[in-house]
């Protein structure tokens, strides 16, 4: 683990006020009592729907945040992490298009093989991987090609050897548009066994409010890649939700409610709850407005404090990793409400946070994200954390 004694360059960054916090931390296991959020936005304002938030337990106002381990490290551009049964990881690495298997207690990677047709650059590459709640030999991957971005499913047979383990890819979806930025790729399989997948609006505003287009949306589809039937704004189109920038995180709370992270522009920064059908604004409305027919965010953050990737939910709150952020937020909720404000932990002490996955309980694994140009690497960089949370 990185020593937090040495003033490196994201510890400069935080300020003279974080090298002194840190200074009190032990070199070994980091307990982080979180500090609020600095700056806060405008009071949300009423939801269009409101929920039974008057009946609904509120986290604590305060939580906590201890790493535990370093589960492995060297890991170059990972974006995706999939638990599997038993405690293993999947994560795949954007820019080489491979996938790995991460023994959960070792750390030993095993390459699982390349996914074909990968065609890195910029933003984009070989992004989030899903594995089916009743089918770890089948592996979901969103990632870019030369065209457009798509996801696929391939079998996978650990017996095979390694490096040669991953099926021929079927492709389930694809015409996603792709850009040198905004290309979304956050997937996951929901409460409902349906597959989610988050996109971008590849760096054209206006696809985001074009229903006829999969940029900017939040999808939802059969494993096939095929509209559900029930459950969507129309039962012939995998369109879930609209007026995204670039959707980064997706889970859903004990109440089966999906939440949702988002790159915003040079404002705001934004945490949604996430309803069939709604409009969430841009690029007309970045942030809280207030205006008609577009769904304000839960929360808000400046891009410097954000930049959002991966979300997961846990202890009753929601978590979330920060890229140009450096830091891990707590987001306690109540229902559909904020219990409290947003708490920051991890500021500057592993960089760049791309990934968090909950692992059902009280931990969450977090995957940093140093080594994918924008940050600035150290030894062991990048690595996947255990972290126990409350």
């Amino acid at each position: 683990m990185r020593s937090r004694y040495l003033p490196s360059v994201r510890a400069t960054r935080a300020g003279l006020a974080g090298l002194v916090g840190l200074a009190l931390l032990t070199a070994g296991c980091s307990d982080d009592s979180g500090t609020p959020s600095k700056e806060r936005s405008p009071s949300a304002s009423a939801s269009e729907e409101p929920g039974p938030d008057s009946t609904a337990s509120a986290a604590p106002a305060k939580g906590s945040v201890k790493v535990e381990r370093t589960v492995t490290t060297g890991l170059k551009a990972p974006w995706g992490l999939a638990p599997l049964p038993g405690g293993d990881l999947l994560v795949s690495t954007r820019d080489s298009g491979k996938i790995y298997r991460i023994d959960g207690r070792s750390g030993k990677k095993t390459e699982l093989g390349t996914v074909p047709g990968v065609g890195a650059g910029g933003e984009g590459g070989l992004l989030g991987i899903a594995v089916p709640p009743d089918d770890a030999k089948m592996i979901y991957a969103y990632f870019t090609t030369e065209s457009d971005n798509r996801i696929v499913r391939m079998l996978y047979d650990a017996e095979k050897p390694s490096g040669d383990q991953l099926g021929a890819p079927d492709t389930i979806i694809k015409g996603i548009p792709k850009g040198q930025i905004h290309n979304g790729g956050r997937i996951a399989f929901g409460p409902d066994k349906m597959l989610y997948a988050g996109t971008g609006e590849s760096g054209e505003g206006g696809l985001a409010q074009d229903k006829n287009s999969l940029g900017g949306k939040i999808l939802r589809m059969t494993p096939d890649g095929e509209p559900p039937g029930q459950g969507n704004p129309e039962s012939d189109s995998v369109v879930y939700s609209w007026g995204h920038r670039n959707v980064q995180g997706l889970d859903w709370d004990d109440d089966k409610r999906l939440w949702a992270s988002e790159f915003g522009q040079n404002t705001w920064d934004e945490l949604n709850l996430i309803r069939p059908g709604k409009n969430y604004g841009w690029p007309d409305a970045e942030g809280r407005t207030g205006e008609s027919g577009f769904v304000d965010p839960l929360e808000q953050w400046r891009p410097a404090d954000a930049s959002p990737s991966g979300v997961a939910i846990a202890k009753g709150s929601v978590w979330m990793a920060g890229l140009r952020g450096e830091r891990l937020w707590r987001i306690p909720l109540k229902g559909t409400k904020p219990a409290a404000d947003p708490q920051a932990f991890l500021e500057a002490e592993y960089g760049r946070l791309r990934t968090v996955v909950s692992d059902g309980d009280d931990g969450l694994w977090l995957v940093t994200s140093e080594t994918d140009t924008r940050g600035t690497p150290e030894k062991g960089d990048d690595r996947i954390l255990k972290l126990k949370v409350n």
